[in-house]
């Protein structure tokens, strides 16, 4: 059967097995003890027939020249002397005949001798590269089999603390790291869908009873319409809301320079009448905190805290605000009165859509983003927050931005694309 066929025009090439990393490493054993057990077989060869042909042998020197026989014997006869000659040449072209054999047949029997350790240790290094890929292999086949409705597997390589075993235990944390992210990505979906669907179902019912009812007034009619609006403009809110969580989540390219007491106060003057209007009583602190990001993204982080600070906090309270420098690093802290906080609710008061007794918002100016929003910006610029429940009630919140080190002559220089992208709503906790 020829090796190449014609068939229908193609040419058909024999099956060839794949190059696995196994095989790969096979013919690398194979090939690295070829060329070992040549260098060696080629040194032991030199070396024999080294020794082969350096001085007569021993037998050889026995037989005496015809000259040189000690004057004590007496002189060999002249018969006697040229047996003994033909003798010693035929004895030597004996020992050179044999040495020939002797090298020639070393060679043959070190060429089949490495051949055959050459075909054993191809199958030696098969069988060892297959032990050591036998993990690699069970990474592969757990990585083919994990998709997005089985993250919670893992692969738990068991082991000495090799590569191997540190290749599948960044897989695990990998699959770690993407199942909570999965899990948050669709409790995050489903809450979104219920806090949207709410408004327009409430704006359809609006609509259906205004239709429906024959002694509709055209007061009746501009009640109902004030009241869709109103959901709309819910709508708006939380919509802008949720834009402005998922770019603190995609991260800050470009980072510029701002100043975040500055920033601060503006926000403080704007919310004093919200304060008033609460009988909350707003304390600041504020002192030079120069923080490099973005400053919309910044602005809507402090607006949120501020924001719920004033809106948690009960009558006759009080919101202390401080901004200054520790080592380099821009600080903002918010502390404020109100109802008791356990400290075990801290951390789901940062998750969307979620109230500090771990129910969902209720329709109006909470929706529940504030605080989540609030940790995404903090993240994009890589600020840390703090926070801890105050033993009177209330909390005390500190952002701590990274360390900023601007340019000679950038001072408090903002960016014209730092002064849009980001709305005026008020996502609160």
């Amino acid at each position: 059967m020829p090796v190449i066929a014609r068939l229908t025009g193609h040419m058909i090439l024999p099956h060839l097995p794949r190059r696995t990393v196994r095989l790969r490493l096979t013919l690398l054993y194979g090939a690295l003890f070829l060329i070992s057990g040549t260098a060696l077989l080629t040194i032991t060869y030199l070396l024999v027939r080294h020794a082969v042909d350096g001085p007569p042998t021993r037998a050889a020197s026995f037989i005496p020249a015809p000259g040189g026989l000690d004057p004590r014997t007496p002189a060999p006869e002249p018969g006697q002397a040229r047996y003994l000659e033909i003798l010693s040449a035929q004895m030597q072209q004996t020992i050179e005949r044999q040495k020939s054999d002797v090298l020639q047949q070393l060679l043959i029997n070190s060429g089949i001798a490495l051949a055959l350790m050459s075909v054993i240790s191809i199958v030696l290094g098969w069988i060892v590269a297959g032990r050591i890929l036998i993990r690699l292999r069970k990474i592969t086949s757990a990585a083919r089999d994990i998709s997005a409705t089985n993250l919670h597997q893992r692969l738990a390589i068991d082991g000495p603390g090799d590569e191997l075993k540190e290749l599948g235990d960044t897989f695990d944390g990998l699959l770690s790291r993407l199942e909570a992210s999965f899990q948050a990505q669709r409790q995050f979906v489903a809450n979104a869908s219920h806090e949207l669907r709410t408004p327009l179902t409430r704006q359809r019912a609006l609509g259906q009873v205004a239709l429906s009812d024959p002694n509709a007034t055209m007061e009746s009619l501009r009640t109902a319409h004030e009241r869709i609006l109103a959901a709309g403009t819910q709508q708006e809110r939380l919509i802008e809301a949720l834009l402005t969580l998922t770019r603190g989540h995609a991260g800050i390219e470009v980072r510029n320079p701002f100043d975040l007491a500055q920033l601060t106060r503006e926000i403080i003057d704007t919310r004093r009448a919200e304060a008033d209007y609460r009988t909350v009583t707003i304390r600041p602190s504020i002192s030079a905190a120069l923080a490099t990001g973005h400053r919309p993204l910044a602005e809507r982080l402090v607006t949120n805290l501020v924001d719920n600070a004033i809106l948690h906090n009960t009558p006759h309270g009080r919101v202390e605000i401080t901004t200054g420098t520790a080592d380099g690093h821009a600080v903002l802290t918010i502390a404020n009165t109100g109802p008791l906080v356990p400290p075990d609710a801290i951390d789901q008061l940062f998750q969307p859509f979620q109230r500090l007794a771990g129910t969902r918002t209720e329709l109006g100016e909470r929706l529940g983003l504030g605080l989540s929003i609030v940790q995404a910006i903090a993240t994009a610029h890589d600020a840390t927050v703090t926070t801890s429940a105050r033993p009177e009630g209330g909390l005390t919140i500190t952002v701590t931005f990274p360390a900023s080190h601007p340019s000679p002559g950038q001072g408090h220089h903002t960016n014209s694309s730092d002064v849009t992208g980001v709305t005026a709503s008020n996502p609160r906790r």
